[in-house]
C-alpha cells in the first residue's frame, strides 16, 4: 500500500481536518482548532484517511505541542502514526524548536507509538488535562 502524507493549510481543508477527527474519535475528543499551527493529511489512492497537527506550546519559548492526530481503524497498522511523528517533528527542528510535548489518555497504542519515537514521561508542573493522562516529552 502506498500512503501520501502532506501538509496542508488548516482552514483550508476544515472540514476534512473536522470529518477525520469526529471518525476517528467518535466525538470522544474536543475538536480542534485548524486555524492554529501546522497540520497534515495522510492520503491513501488520494482519499485522506489520516491527520495530525502541531502547535506552539505553552510550556515556553521554542517548544513545540503535538495537537490531534488520527488514523482511520482500516488503514492502521501500516506506520502512519509514526510518520505523522516523524514530520510534525522535521517541522519543529525547522522552525527552530527544541523540545515537544503532547498528551495522551487511554491510549495504550498512541503511547507506544510515542515511546518509540523516543518520548519520555514527564510530570508537568500545571497538568492540562485529565488526571488519568500521560504526558510526554522529547528534546530535538
Amino acid at each position: 500500500m502506498s500512503y501520501l502524507i502532506r501538509e496542508v493549510d488548516g482552514s483550508d481543508n476544515i472540514d476534512i481536518l473536522a470529518e477525520l477527527h469526529e471518525t476517528c474519535f467518535r466525538d470522544e475528543a474536543e475538536q480542534a482548532d485548524y486555524d492554529v499551527g501546522f497540520w497534515w493529511l495522510a492520503y491513501f489512492e488520494k482519499e485522506p484517511i489520516g491527520f495530525a497537527g502541531l502547535t506552539p506550546s505553552q510550556l515556553g519559548f521554542n517548544c513545540g505541542y503535538l495537537k490531534r492526530s488520527g488514523v482511520l481503524v482500516e488503514h492502521q497498522g501500516h506506520g502512519l502514526q509514526k510518520r505523522l511523528i516523524r514530520v510534525r517533528e522535521a517541522k519543529a527542528k525547522k522552525l527552530g524548536w527544541k523540545r515537544l510535548v503532547t498528551d495522551t489518555t487511554d491510549n495504550p497504542a498512541s503511547s507506544n507509538s510515542l515511546y518509540r519515537a523516543g518520548f519520555k514521561l514527564f510530570a508537568p508542573a500545571y497538568p492540562w488535562a485529565f488526571d488519568n493522562t500521560l504526558y510526554w516529552t522529547k528534546t530535538l
